[in-house]
């Protein structure tokens, strides 16, 4: 069984690399095809199973879900425990990044490929939201829903502003759907209009350009203990998804392979995340207040 879900940075969210060679010294993942900024699935996985620990989940379908702790499967009277988890957490992927906006303080941007990958993950979810259309852009520029709902982001000359760039815009009606789409599940409750408003789509070439620039860049520093002042050589730069970042991806779930422990695939989803709109800590950077974010899982499981 497969449910989509998506992830939406309340802060900052660094899922980082480790070092590079560049001149950011801690950036972010990214799909080594595309250059989309992604979270692991497998940093998602650790997040739930960390949350869901007994005593929330009893200890036998805690193990059924996520696995059986390693330290036990060292022991000899575990031994027969050993099985796999039957959940799997598929890699969270950027689809809507906020970016500055000279009018309207900023935008949630995304392109038609970007949809049309988001249109994939969400495919055979029974959910009469799901949009039937993905925009087209065939040069460089924007699209918006309708000069009425999007007045707030863009000049009445036809030109938004983002960033450092200025993209002419055209209105396109399919954009509505999406726009009504994400704004039920990422506005605040009772104003939609917020995400609405904001909603704009650019070609492709324009979404990679702003996918490697309108990153957060936080310059950090490691004080000496006996010192207090910097210590020598710890001077770094950190990327992070700004808030407001939003990805989607795809929850996977088997029947459970834990002896003695009956679980369909339905429930399997439901103790992993009981609860269909829920905050979590991701990522590293949680002592700087990075990382808190939220999990949504989109329509019904699909069989």
């Amino acid at each position: 069984m497969t449910q989509p879900y998506l992830l939406h940075a309340l802060s900052p969210l660094h899922a980082g690399t480790g070092q590079s060679v560049d001149a950011i010294e801690l950036p972010i993942a990214r799909m080594r095809s595309t250059g989309i900024p992604f979270v692991p699935g497998s940093s998602i996985k650790g997040v739930l199973r960390d949350e869901r620990r007994p005593p929330k989940l009893d200890p036998a379908e805690w193990a059924a879900v996520f696995g059986p702790d390693k330290a036990d499967q060292d022991k000899p009277d575990k031994a027969s425990d050993d099985h796999a988890g039957a959940i799997v957490l598929g890699d969270a992927r950027l689809v809507l990044l906020p970016v500055r906006s000279f009018l309207g303080v900023f935008a949630w941007v995304t392109s038609p490929l970007w949809l049309i990958l988001a249109k994939r993950d969400l495919e055979g979810v029974p959910d009469p939201d799901v949009p039937a259309t993905v925009p087209s852009i065939d040069r460089i520029g924007a699209r918006v829903a309708s000069r009425q709902v999007n007045k707030n982001v863009y000049e009445d000359n036809g030109t938004l502003y983002l960033e450092d760039l200025d993209l002419p815009v055209a209105e396109d009606e399919t954009l509505a759907a999406w726009g009504d789409f994400f704004a039920k599940r990422i506005a605040p409750v009772g104003h939609p209009d917020i995400f609405t408003k904001r909603f704009v789509v650019v070609d492709d070439e324009t979404m990679t350009f702003l996918a490697e620039t309108a990153t957060q860049l936080d310059t950090r520093v490691r004080l000496d203990s006996g010192t207090r002042v910097v210590a020598k050589g710890a001077l770094w730069t950190e990327e992070c998804l700004p808030p407001e970042s939003v990805l989607i991806g795809v929850i996977g779930a088997d029947r459970s392979r834990r002896k003695e422990t009956v679980l369909k695939p339905t429930e399997v989803i439901d103790k992993a995340l009981p609860n269909r709109d829920t905050a979590f800590q991701f990522g590293g950077k949680a002592t700087t207040g990075h990382g808190r974010c939220r999990l949504v899982r989109l329509g019904e499981v699909k069989e």
